[in-house]
């Protein structure tokens, strides 16, 4: 088989989106029916991922037109993958992935353009696919009911866990996190983009329900793209900093979050509308007790290796804290529980079943 990877969403400062993409270019061609693969971005086909990841593309000296015959021509030719939603207009059929269905039933939630670009684009895709893959069967569910789709044409394939989160000493992890102005087992954490359905704002308002001696000797550490959509979280944000109970970093590169993982006391999820939910699994494969919302899928991913709090009840959500933070035995279930979960999901596996799925579709 030939196929084409759409890779719009590989970017400097990748999502949970942009890391699935990552890992289809790094283990696709790996597979024993794959004979070839090509790559997609801004209408044009490339055979080479490396100029792309480097923002390095080749010029192109041909006629506009000619550039979009060979682009077509070489998507007829191959099993078209859209890892991110949409297919390329030049592609007359292929396999979507459709991480969550929030656009639709959260669009408040959203940027404008983000909205714009889906009423453009997806009902077309969506049209145009021969099959749909989705993270996790909550949102396979969530898409045959919502568009009327055959129960056989959308497959659940959930998400994997990089090998590189993993447990580790804190002698290993005191350097690194000294940089960021934190010490190993000392402080709680969050990853997650700051927008509104992750209900950070939230989680920080519980955290400064917290009893004072728990609030300021293990501070809040919030990791993560800026979103939208946030002005008065930001505020809020600002005072917990001034507080000194609250650090925010932002985004952080892949080679220092391993150690931020793996040096938290905690790992804290409260979104309350997920398509897989990556960063609580990440959390358990580097040996950290985890907290999520008993919300959309991450029951389903999480099961019964996190504790579970609704984070819309303040009251709630701080005791389910303190507890985790201090029953040294439901903490050590916890990691237990979360190493052996994290396990049973692999980047080789999503891969693997992802590339079943074009055999099966285009025999």
């Amino acid at each position: 088989m030939k196929v084409t990877l759409v890779v719009d969403a590989l970017g400097p400062q990748g999502s949970g989106v942009g890391r699935y993409v990552a890992e289809l270019c790094k283990r696709v061609s790996l597979q024993p029916d794959i004979n070839s693969v090509g790559y997609y971005v801004n209408g044009r086909y490339f055979d080479d991922l490396e100029p792309i990841i480097r923002g390095e593309l080749p010029g192109w000296h041909r006629p506009k037109w000619l550039q979009k015959k060979f682009t077509r021509r070489q998507l007829r030719k191959s099993i078209v993958h859209g890892p991110n939603y949409f297919l390329p207009n030049e592609a007359e059929t292929g396999v979507i992935t459709v991480h969550d269905l929030s656009i639709f039933r959260h669009p408040e939630t959203h940027p404008v353009q983000r909205l714009r670009a889906f009423e453009r684009n997806f009902a077309d895709s969506l049209v145009r696919a021969s099959h749909v893959i989705t993270d996790s069967e909550t949102v396979r569910a969530e898409v045959i009911d919502q568009f009327g789709l055959r129960n056989s044409g959308v497959t659940a394939v959930g998400l994997g866990v990089a090998e590189d989160f993993q447990p580790r000493e804190h002698t290993e992890l005191r350097p690194e996190l000294a940089s960021l102005g934190l010490q190993p087992g000392n402080y709680a954490l969050c990853v997650s983009t700051l927008e509104p359905r992750k209900k950070i704002a939230e989680l920080i308002r519980t955290w400064a329900a917290l009893p004072a001696s728990i609030r300021n000797s293990t501070p809040l550490v919030l990791a993560g793209a800026k979103g939208w959509r946030n002005e008065q979280l930001h505020e809020e944000i600002r005072r917990g900093v001034a507080a000194g109970w609250l650090k925010h970093l932002g985004y952080v590169p892949d080679a220092a979050l391993l150690s931020l993982y793996a040096g938290a006391a905690l790992f804290i999820y409260p979104s309350t509308y997920e398509g897989f939910g990556l960063p609580p699994l990440e959390a358990m494969a580097s040996g950290v007790p985890v907290l999520v919302a008993n919300r959309s899928c991450l029951p389903e991913i999480c099961g019964d290796a996190a504790g579970y709090v609704d984070p819309d009840d303040i009251g709630g959500f701080s005791e389910a804290i303190v507890q985790a933070l201090t029953d040294e035995q439901w903490r050590a279930e916890a990691r237990e529980k979360g190493l052996q979960r994290a396990s049973a999901f692999t980047w080789d596996r999503c891969v693997a079943a992802t590339v079943d799925i074009y055999g099966s579709v285009f025999r």
